[in-house]
C-alpha cells in the first residue's frame, strides 16, 4: 500500500476518507481532538492511548470516539 491511498472508515457511525499510513494519533488531530481527552475503541476493542502513535488506521476500521468536556 502507497500512502497516496485512501481508507474508508467509519468514526461514530460517520463514513470518512482518510490516506494511507495514518496512525491512530494523526486521526485524532484531523478530528480537531485532544489525545489526552478523548478514549477510542477500534473494532469493538479498546485502543491503548499509549499506542495512538504506532496503530494504523486499516481499511474498513470502525471508530468509537468518546471526546471528554469539562463542565461546573
Amino acid at each position: 500500500m502507497t500512502v497516496d491511498e485512501t481508507l474508508s472508515v467509519c468514526i461514530n457511525g460517520e463514513e470518512r476518507r482518510v490516506a494511507g499510513g495514518t496512525s491512530i494519533a494523526a486521526l485524532i488531530g484531523e478530528l480537531g481532538l485532544d489525545a489526552k481527552r478523548v478514549a477510542i475503541e477500534r473494532n469493538l476493542e479498546i485502543v491503548p492511548r499509549s499506542t495512538f502513535a504506532e496503530v494504523e488506521v486499516e481499511d474498513g476500521d470502525q471508530y468509537e470516539i468518546v471526546h471528554f468536556v469539562g463542565g461546573g
